[in-house]
C-alpha cells in the first residue's frame, strides 16, 4: 500500500479503493485485541476500515462499537452490517464528535496523521474517552503528550499500545493519570 499512498496521496487512495478496502493484517489485529483481553464497553473503532477491529471486539463480546471512517463506509457496512460515521481526523479534532466512549480503537490510521495535526486530534480523544488503543503496522506516531503508555506488544509485526488518558476529564471531575 506505501507505493499505493505514494501514487495517490493517503486521502486519494482512501477516496479511490475505501469501497473495496480490507487490512491485509486482519489476522494479527484480531490476534492483538485478544491478546489485551478488554472488557466488553463502549468502543469507538476511529478509522474503522472494513471492520477488522469491530470483527474483532464482537468476537470478544463487545456489542456497542461504533465506527466512524470517511473513506471505507461502505467497505465496513457490508462486512459489520453498521453505517460508520462520516467524520475525518480534522472534523473529529475540530469538535464535531462528541459523544462519549469507553474505549477508541484506532487501528491502522494513526500513524498517517500529519505531525502538525496531531496534538488537537490527541487532545479531542482524550475528551471522548479515558482509553486509547493504537494498532499500527509501526509504532508510530509519538502520542505520549495527552496519553500515558499501560503497555504494549508486537503481534506478527503489528504494534499495539494501550493509553490511558491523561488529561482533566470533564465529564466526571476528575483527574485520569
Amino acid at each position: 500500500m506505501r507505493d499505493e499512498y505514494t501514487l495517490y496521496g493517503v486521502e486519494g487512495y482512501y477516496t479511490r479503493f475505501g469501497a473495496h478496502y480490507r487490512n491485509p493484517q486482519e489476522a494479527a489485529i484480531t490476534e492483538a485485541l485478544k491478546q489485551l483481553n478488554p472488557k466488553p464497553c463502549r468502543v469507538l473503532d476511529l478509522a474503522c476500515g472494513s471492520g477488522e477491529a469491530t470483527l474483532a471486539l464482537r468476537n470478544l463480546g463487545f456489542t456497542n462499537i461504533i465506527g466512524i471512517d470517511p473513506y471505507t463506509g461502505e467497505a465496513y457496512r457490508q462486512r459489520t452490517g453498521q453505517t460508520a460515521l462520516s467524520i475525518t481526523f480534522e472534523g473529529i479534532a475540530a469538535g464535531l464528535l462528541a459523544a462519549r466512549y469507553d474505549m477508541v480503537v484506532c487501528s491502522f490510521a494513526l500513524h498517517l496523521v500529519e505531525e502538525s495535526r496531531l496534538p488537537l486530534l490527541l487532545w479531542r480523544l482524550t475528551q471522548l474517552a479515558p482509553r486509547l488503543v493504537v494498532i499500527s503496522p509501526i509504532k508510530r506516531p509519538p502520542i505520549e503528550q495527552f496519553w500515558r503508555l499501560k503497555r504494549e506488544f508486537v503481534v506478527e509485526r503489528v504494534h499495539l499500545r494501550d493509553f490511558e488518558s491523561q488529561t482533566l476529564n470533564r465529564s466526571f471531575g476528575i483527574l485520569i493519570s
